[in-house]
């Protein structure tokens, strides 16, 4: 599944999300599956929200592939298709490769400046992919 909007200019979940959308993910990979009126509830903790806004909203991120839904009787019970983590790592992965594709040198030039600041765990972390790398070549 990809995202096809990433926002530079939002951070979190709001780079991917919708603002309702981001609460909404953010509940369900913090609790088990629920159902639209649970997730009301919960959102509900923080500002009066409709009961159909939610259910359109959670409905829509079924159709886009991150949520899952299956019933249970009456009511239908929503989960992440995949954990916070491999939704990021999904995501970083496209939207690396998408540059790369759009921008090539470019972006790889970027990504090697801002290193300059990184954590020293991560230089010797990508140095070891490097190698990895030009061994399998």
């Amino acid at each position: 599944m990809k995202i096809h909007s990433f926002k530079t200019n939002e951070s979190g979940l709001n780079r991917f999300f919708g603002p309702l959308e981001a609460r909404i993910m953010h509940i369900l990979w913090n609790g088990p599956e629920m159902a639209i009126k649970d997730v009301q509830a919960r959102l509900a903790k923080e500002q009066a929200i409709n009961f159909n806004t939610v259910m359109t909203v959670m409905n829509r991120l079924v159709d886009k592939g991150v949520l899952r839904k299956r019933a249970e009787g009456r009511v239908s019970l929503f989960q992440p298709t995949q954990s916070l983590e491999q939704f990021l790592e999904t995501q970083s992965k496209e939207l690396t490769n998408d540059l790369l594709e759009e921008f090539g040198p470019l972006v790889v030039n970027h990504m090697l400046d801002a290193l300059e600041e990184a954590d020293p765990a991560l230089l010797e972390q990508l140095e070891q992919k490097i190698q990895a790398l030009k061994k399998e070549r």
